[in-house]
């Protein structure tokens, strides 16, 4: 039914749960009964923390990003070096042929 593309699912959830909680923290601070400072200082420390979150993500995500790069190039030079051994066996056997001919 669906076409779904669970390589993208993660980081989707990943952003829908990042969202949802900053959506959650800001309506958490404005009914929270709180003093300026300590509102000034929740704020803060979740900004902090959101900032460590997106610094580790964009990590994994660089990390993935260079295996994912580092997979294609090996499957390049396989099929490469599959191509180039496909053409001297066609070679040879093309100029085989031609000597039998003559």
């Amino acid at each position: 039914m669906g076409n779904r593309n669970d390589e993208s699912s993660g980081p989707v959830m990943a952003l829908a749960l990042l969202g949802g909680a900053i959506v959650g923290f800001i309506t958490g601070i404005l009914v929270a009964p709180k003093s300026g400072v300590e509102t000034r200082r929740s704020i803060k420390d979740f900004a902090d923390k959101t900032e460590e979150d997106i610094v580790e993500k964009a990590k994994e995500a660089r990390a993935a990003l260079d295996e994912m790069i580092e997979r294609g190039e090996q499957f390049m030079a396989e099929k490469k070096a599959d191509v180039e051994a496909a053409v001297r066996a066609g070679r040879d056997a093309m100029k085989e042929r031609m000597e039998k001919i003559l």
